[in-house]
Parts: structure tokens; C-alpha cells; sequence
């Protein structure tokens, strides 16, 4: 059953006193209920059986008349045997409008007592039912089903306040107030239906009648209809009936801003038609003639169907558009940027593997890793021609090549070379850009990059990735999770273009120096390279073939000029720099080479050929003799490998024993790791003394002292475990630890040595310290196999798995000088 709005309905609703007494067949208006017919309604007998009629979408209270359209054949049959009988049906809503056949479980169990006025024959054949409510009932016991619903019924008792009652009587003139005010500021209500509610005599249908026409969906009203006191059913209704007031007027105050501002709009639009004549008039320039222009350009992109209408709709919103807004600038720099970027334009790339492969040679010496899976990409992309780009990380030193090799790279492909630095950077749009809404937007740095290099696939390095920060802009390495995804960057989004643009063309490299900065989710996206530090020989090759011809050509120099012999560029090397990389070395160069240039400039005479004398005098003595091995002559002092962000070095561990009662310090700026390392070396000792036969009395009498020296320096990591294991040992039993010997590995409490990383720095380390020997955990013997042979000449090693390993390999039987007797 469907309910239709009856308030200001002529044909159905009469708004004079009339009884419903008087209402008679051919009667055309219904008369409101006065009191005398409330009180009449009241006190009538229930009927133990009632037909129930659902309805679908409405609430039928006491008293309040409303015209039902009948559709379901079981409703159709209720009506018709009622209206032949007692006219006395019972009313219930549906808790589901949507509901076709309802069941006792479907339908609420309180409804209304209703009377049928009138029943009509539409013209469309439906049946329209006029019912008038009469008093609330319950329904009991469900009876029938079928041919419609039947159901035995109880009263319900409605507490009603006494009718002089203050609060009462407030409420009741709230509601008056309150419907007339909605009657005159919704324009849906006929303004005849303010008579309806100053005529209502009874204060209880003055609640019904208000409550059933509110504006509240089923479940609300059902809510009303079942307060069982009169109050609080009155004082519901006036809490809804301010709602929609509130409502109302916040929709007519739009409604009235919104028609201002078109009338304004309107008049700033016309009085801007008559500038714009006047303008051309005088001989202005016309903007059509920049839209025609920007069509012109349009038609030469390479774009498809999507980007061409979205350029065309951009591009009709700027005619649209009086040339004196802001707006209108900001619209043609995006048009603008539209017409500059390189849609699917691609640079043919050069598949000649062994042409890349020498230019590859040519300006990097070493890097075999890199330059291997270049080779690899081009080879694969040979045989497919098409394939997603790989997001490449050299991740090493400052100053081995990184950089640098994405120049070589862009030349051995033959593609266009883009080049941003990430470090520092903190905005997150500087990566994705602004929204054009802004002052001063601008699209972010990868769209406006691949604007420069005019391609979609260009070799893109980006600088220093371990070097972004975050801030309250947001986060640039998250914004970079999208560019550096090969499944999601063929649709990378930018706030300024407002339209993804595929970046699954672009070959990305990018460089750090730690990864421990970098974000999981975006290291995981790169495949890595580790790039390590160079060997003495590779540092002498590359200063020979690359930094000495590039900075005599720097200082407008020539090889006639200044000559530096493999002995020197070593010895330069050695004695003056202290780097994995070769930038410091460079700069010793670089001051050479100025030696040169000064007297070429003063027209003095000087040697062409550098010998060590006037390396000496040019640079000064040599500083860097820090990791040189020292001898062995002192008990505790033993030579171990470290690794730092700039390359391997060496460090020792030097430990002395004081007279005291057995404290073990250590000092030389060491972090936790290192510290706890030195705590499970001592403990160790103490339970296995008889093994190195050590007194045990000694751990009591005598204080333990270790430290590493350079105390400036920060210094930690579980790496020199097993140095100081050989170092407390060596102090112990006042034994000398074997020549030309160094050693790393983590130690365990149970006496295990466990591998450590850095181990081809480490090498380099000691190889550049002179060491002989190495002793490292048999784990880290796969990371010497994938070293080149030539770095490991003159090197022994020994791989072990304990710590009494460690010890009978290290220490050696000979005492060493001015032995303490412990």
C-alpha cells in the first residue's frame, strides 16, 4: 500500500470545523476532528478481530485521514470485504518498504485502529482507499495469512497529561508556532494549510496530525506513534519539527546566496563582453588568436583519445574564460605545459652492445657489477623491444662513479639524460607538484624533468634517494613509492597535470650511501648494486686515464705539461688520501697540476716529470700513515677491520691490566654493540681460563682497561668481537699476537664466531695496511669467492668457526718483552 500527501489537498481535506459525523457519501471535503469526536473515537469498543492492512511507506495516526492507493490483491480484498461490512480495518507500517508479501515478522506490532471513509475507482484502475484513524492497538496473535492478514488485537493504553497542565500547554503552543513557520517558509506546503493547524480544538490530534505530515521517514514516525505518553510524544515531535525548521532555513539561505552570485556573475560577465569589444575596438590584442594558436600546437601531439579530450575541455574552459581573471593565467600555464610535455614521444635506443659496452670502459674504470647488468637490460630490451624499465640503485661510497655512470649509461643507449637531486628535499610536492588551485602551483620535478629532456624515456638519475626527509609537507620518499613501482608508474599521477602520465619508459637510476635511511617499502621497489670502494690499483688507473688528462684540460694544460708516473699517482694516493672513492684524490691532483700551471704562468723553470721530492714539497709530508700496521712487540694490542661509510680501515685494540679488584672498562667512543662485545670476550676467558691457562685468581686482583683509539670517532658493531677476544688473551698471558695479522667476526657467549659484512672493504683495508693474514668466520668465506683474484694477492686467510680457534691461530708462544707476572 502507498500513502499520498493529503495536506492541501482540496478534494480530500476540508480546513473548517466540521464534525466527521456529518460526513456523508457524496460529500467532496473531509472535516477536521474536534474534540466531541476524540472523545466519541476514545471510548468506542476495540474489536477482538481486526483485518491488518501493511503499508509500504507511511505512519497512520488517530485521527488523521489520508487517501491510501491499494496494489496487492490481498490489500484490494481486505478493502472490499470491510467496505461491504464494519469499515473497521487495522493499520500497521512495514518495517521494509521494499517487501512484497508481508508476514507477521515483517510488520511492526503497534499500529491504528482506522475506518474506511471512502473508496474510489481511479481512472488507471487502481483503487484509492480514504481512511480516517481512530485509536492505537497492538496487534496479539496472528489469526490468518491468507486471502489477507487477520489478527486478534488489545488496547494500549496512552497516558495523557492534564490538559490544564503549564508544560503541557507550552509545548502544545511550541508546535502551533513551530508548523505555522514551516508552513511559511516551505514552498512544497499550500500556505491554506496554516488555517488547518489554527482551527485543531483537540491538542491531542493537534500532536497527530503534525507528527504524521513531518517530513520523517516510516521508521521515525513509527517511533512517534508508539510513545504511550502524550507529553513525550509531544515533546518528540517538537524536537523533529525544529530539525526541519533548521533545515529549511539553511536551505533557503543558500538557495538566496546562490541566486545573488548568479546575478552577479551574470553582470561582471556582460560589463567584461563590452571591455573585451572596446578593446579589440581599439586594437587590442584579441585572445582568440591564443587559442587558435594552442589548437594549432595541439594538432601536431602524439596524444590519445583520453589526453586529447581532456585538453579539449581544458582548452573550451579558458575560451570560457574572461582573459582578466587570475584564473586565466593559470589556465593557460597549464594548457602550456599540456603542449611542452613529450607525450608518448620515445628516443630510439641503440642496441650496438659492443659500442655500449666501450663507452661503458671508456669513462669508468672497474664497476664490472654495473656495467654487467646495463649490458643485460640492453641485450633483453634488444630481444623484446619492449620492456618495462628497471629501477637500478647504486648504492656505495661518496665518490666511486655513481653519479657520474648515468651519463655513460644515457650515452650507451642513446637517450636523453635527466639529472635531479633528491637531498634535502622534504616537500612531498616537489615530487607529485602543487594542485593548480594554488598560488604559484607548479607541476613537480619528474614531470617538469621529462619537459626538459622533450622524451617519455630518458635515462633518469635520481641523486642522493637516501637523503630524503620528511617534514610537516608531507613525505617525498612515500610520494616516490608510485614513480618507482614498475606496476603502478605507467600511470604516475600529478597533482598540476591532474592525469596520469606513464613513466614505465623511463630507465631510473638511483644512488645512495646508506641504505639503513632509505624506506623498506621503496628499497624493496629498486634492485640494488652495490658499488664498493676502488683498490690502490684501480685509484692509480683511474687518476692515470681519467682525472689527470680531465684536470690538465681543466687548468688549460696538456701531457707535455705535467707528467705523474704510476709510482708517484701511488704514492699520492697513499700518503694523501683516505677514501673508498676518488674525489679527494682528484683534489691532490688538482693541486699538482697548479704546481705546473703557476710556473708555466710565472714563466720558472720546474720538473715535467713528478717525482716524489716535489710531491712532498707540493703537498707537504704525508698525513695519512693512520692504517699502517703496528708491531707486535706489546701484549693486547691486536689489528682489527672495520668498515665506515667512506670504505674499509683498520683499527686496534689495545688493553692493559692495573692492579684492583678485576672492573673491566672501555673507552674510545664505542657504541652498545661494542661495548657488549667486549663484556662476552671477558666472560668468555673467565669460564675457559684453564683452557688458555690463565690463573683464575688474576680476574680479581687486576683491573682490565681496553680501548680503541681515536676516541673522536664514533665507533660500533658486533665486527671486532673476536679482536678483542685475542686482545684480553694476548694481555692474560703476556703472549705476542702473530705478525702482520688481522682479524674480524662476531663472537657468542658459547664461544661461536658468526659473520660480518663489508668484507671486500675490510680486504682493501688490510691489503693497503700491509697485513699478511686475515682470520674471518668460515660463513664469510663465500663473500671472499666473489672478489677478483688480484685484490686478494699476498693475502692468507683463515676461516674459523670458534673462538679457541681464533686464539691458537692468533697468539703465539713467545712472551713478549718486559712480561708482568700476574
Amino acid at each position: 500500500m502507498t500513502a499520498n500527501n493529503t495536506m492541501g489537498d482540496p478534494k480530500f481535506t476540508n480546513f473548517d470545523n466540521m464534525s466527521l459525523q456529518a460526513i456523508d457519501e457524496d460529500a467532496e471535503l473531509i472535516p477536521l476532528l474536534t474534540a466531541e469526536d476524540e472523545e466519541e473515537m476514545n471510548n468506542e469498543a476495540l474489536p477482538e478481530t481486526l483485518p491488518i492492512l501493511p503499508l509500504r511507506n507511511t505512519v497512520l495516526f488517530p485521527g488523521v485521514v489520508i487517501p491510501i492507493t491499494a496494489g496487492r490483491d490481498s490489500s484490494i480484498n481486505l478493502i472490499k470485504d470491510a467496505n461491504k461490512g464494519s469499515k473497521v480495518i487495522g493499520v500497521v507500517s512495514q518495517k521494509d518498504k521494499d517487501t512484497e508479501n508481508p508476514t507477521v515478522n515483517d510488520i511492526n506490532v503497534l499500529g491504528t485502529v482506522a475506518r474506511i471513509l471512502r473508496v474510489l475507482k481511479m481512472p488507471d484502475g487502481n483503487t484509492t482507499v480514504i481512511l480516517q484513524g481512530k485509536k492505537r492497538f497492538e496487534v496479539a496473535e496472528m489469526l490468518t495469512e491468507e486471502p489477507y492478514m487477520t489478527a486478534t488485537v488489545r488496547d494500549t493504553n496512552e497516558e495523557r497529561p492534564n490538559q490544564a497542565e503549564p508544560e503541557f500547554l507550552a509545548i502544545i503552543e511550541s508546535i502551533k508556532d513551530l508548523a505555522l513557520k514551516i508552513i511559511r517558509d516551505n514552498p512544497n506546503i499550500p500556505s491554506e494549510a496554516s488555517f488547518a493547524i489554527k482551527n485543531i480544538q483537540s491538542n491531542s490530534f493537534l500532536i497527530n496530525f503534525v507528527s504524521s505530515n513531518l517530513n520523517l521517514g516510516v521508521k521515525e514516525k513509527q517511533e512517534l506513534l508508539e510513545i504511550n505518553n502524550l507529553q513525550e510524544r509531544a515533546l518528540a515531535t517538537l524536537k523533529h519539527m525544529n530539525l526541519e525548521l533548521q533545515k529549511l532555513e539553511l536551505k533557503n539561505d543558500i538557495q538566496s546566496k546562490v541566486r545573488n552570485d548568479m546575478d552577479q556573475q551574470q553582470r561582471e560577465y556582460f560589463l567584461h563582453q563590452q571591455m573585451k569589444t572596446i578593446q579589440e575596438e581599439l586594437g587590442g590584442v584579441s585572445h582568440d588568436d591564443e587559442i587558435f594558436e594552442m589548437r594549432k600546437k595541439a594538432k601536431k601531439k602524439n596524444w590519445d583519445a583520453k589526453v586529447k579530450e581532456h585538453f579539449d575541455k581544458e582548452l573550451a574552459k579558458m575560451q570560457r574564460m574572461n582573459p582578466q581573471v587570475a584564473e586565466y593565467s593559470i589556465q593557460r600555464n597549464y594548457l602550456d605545459l599540456f603542449l611542452d610535455l613529450p607525450w608518448n614521444k620515445f628516443s630510439k635506443d641503440k642496441f650496438d652492445l659492443k659500442r655500449a659496452q666501450k663507452i661503458l670502459d671508456r669513462d669508468h674504470y672497474g664497476l664490472e657489477d654495473v656495467k654487467r647488468r646495463i649490458i643485460e637490460y640492453l641485450a633483453v630490451l634488444k630481444l623484446r623491444n619492449d620492456m618495462k624499465s628497471p629501477i637500478l640503485c647504486l648504492y656505495g661510497p661518496p665518490g666511486v662513479g655513481k653519479t657520474s655512470l648515468g651519463k655513460s649509461v644515457a650515452e650507451a643507449l642513446g637517450r636523453e639524460y635527466v639529472r635531479i637531486s633528491l637531498g634535502g628535499l622534504r616537500d612531498e610536492a616537489e615530487i607529485r607538484g602543487h594542485r593548480k588551485t594554488y598560488i604559484g602551483a607548479m607541476p613537480g620535478r619528474i614531470v617538469q624533468s621529462l619537459k626538459k629532456a622533450g622524451t617519455s624515456n630518458p635515462v633518469f638519475i635520481l641523486d642522493e634517494i637516501d637523503k630524503l626527509s620528511s617534514s610537516s609537507q608531507g613525505d617525498p620518499s612515500s610520494a616516490m613509492l608510485e614513480v618507482l613501482d614498475p606496476e603502478q608508474n605507467s600511470e604516475f599521477y600529478d597533482n598540476f597535470l591532474e592525469m596520469g602520465y606513464d613513466l614505465s619508459k623511463v630507465m631510473f637510476i638511483a644512488t645512495a650511501n646508506n641504505l639503513g635511511t632509505i624506506q623498506p617499502a621503496l628499497r624493496d621497489r629498486m634492485e640494488i648494486i652495490n658499488v664498493t670502494g676502488y683498490t690502490i690499483e684501480e685509484k692509480v688507473e683511474i687518476a692515470k686515464r681519467h682525472l689527470l688528462p680531465k684536470q690538465l684540460k681543466e687548468h688549460g694544460l696538456t701531457a707535455k705539461h705535467l707528467t705523474i708516473a704510476k709510482p708517484q699517482l701511488e704514492k699520492i694516493v697513499e700518503g694523501y688520501t683516505r677514501e673508498s672513492g676518488v674525489r679527494s684524490l682528484e683534489k691532490q691532483i688538482a693541486k699538482m697540476v697548479r704546481y705546473a700551471a703557476k710556473n708555466i704562468a710565472f714563466e720558472e723553470e720546474y720538473q715535467v716529470k713528478v717525482t716524489n721530492e716535489i710531491i712532498e714539497k707540493v703537498l707537504g709530508p704525508a698525513r695519512l700513515e693512520r692504517d699502517k700496521y703496528e708491531n707486535n712487540d706489546v701484549a693486547g694490542v691486536v689489528t682489527g677491520l672495520a668498515w665506515t661509510s667512506v670504505g674499509g680501515d683498520i683499527l686496534f685494540i689495545e688493553s692493559i691490566l692495573s692492579k684492583g679488584k678485576g672492573t673491566l672498562n672501555i673507552t674510545g667512543n664505542l657504541g652498545k654493540v661494542m661495548k657488549e662485545s667486549a663484556t662476552i670476550a671477558m666472560e668468555y676467558i673467565k669460564s675457559n681460563a684453564e683452557r688458555f691457562g690463565i690463573n683464575p685468581e688474576v680476574f680479581d686482583k687486576y683491573n682490565v682497561h681496553i680501548h680503541v683509539p681515536e676516541g673522536a670517532t664514533p665507533k660500533d658493531g658486533p665486527s671486532a668481537g673476536i679482536t678483542m677476544l685475542t686482545s684480553l688473551v694476548s694481555l692474560f698471558t703476556q703472549k705476542k699476537v702473530k705478525k702482520s695479522l688481522a682479524m674480524t667476526g662476531e663472537i657468542t657467549l658459547r664461544g661461536k664466531v658468526l659473520p660480518v659484512g663489508g668484507i671486500k672493504e675490510k680486504i682493501l683495508a688490510a691489503k693497503r695496511a700491509r697485513i699478511k693474514e686475515l682470520i674471518l668466520c668460515k660463513d664469510n668465506e663465500k663473500d671472499i669467492l666473489e672478489i677478483k683474484k688480484e685484490y686478494l694477492k699476498g693475502l692468507t686467510f683463515h676461516y674459523v668457526t670458534d673462538m679457541h680457534e681464533v686464539v691458537d691461530l692468533a697468539i703465539t708462544n713467545q712472551k713478549v718483552k718486559n712480561a708482568k707476572k700476574l
